[in-house]
């Protein structure tokens, strides 16, 4: 199968930061398009909005976000957590991503053992998106 799941985050004004931060997280490329770039709004006050951004990580991960012009309404959710998991031999990989996506972040559930046997953990960033972190038990 081919098809291929990506978080899309929302932002409203800040999705340039959000994504350059991401970039720390995760490493990788980071393409950047403003509504003036695609000539996809009249209004002044959305030329410098991001109207999409992606970031293609060396791991394979794929992130992508946007800003919401005021016309449009905006709620910050907690509807949704991007979840990042993998086996014991990427442990390094994920504690490093969870350690910086903890960076002024709310941890809820610090990166822990878990009652089913892995590390576990769940923070809101500040950005305010959620994020799962898990890394499976060493098979043996």
């Amino acid at each position: 199968m081919s098809t291929i799941l990506t978080p899309y985050l929302s932002f409203r004004d800040n999705t340039r930061e959000a994504m350059e931060f991401y970039r720390t997280v995760f490493g990788g490329e980071l393409t950047v398009n403003t509504f003036a770039d695609f000539h996809a709004s009249d209004e002044p006050d959305d030329q410098d909005l991001v109207m999409h951004a992606q970031l293609k990580t060396p791991a394979g991960l794929t992130l992508m976000a946007s800003d919401t012009p005021k016309r449009m309404g905006y709620t910050p959710g907690s509807a949704i957590s991007v979840s990042v998991s993998g086996p014991a031999e990427d442990d390094a990989a994920l504690r490093g991503y969870w350690e910086r996506l903890s960076e002024g972040a709310r941890v809820d559930m610090p990166l822990e053992k878990a009652m089913w046997g892995d590390e576990f953990g769940m923070l809101t960033d500040r950005f305010g998106v959620a994020w799962m972190v898990s890394i499976s038990a060493a098979e043996g």
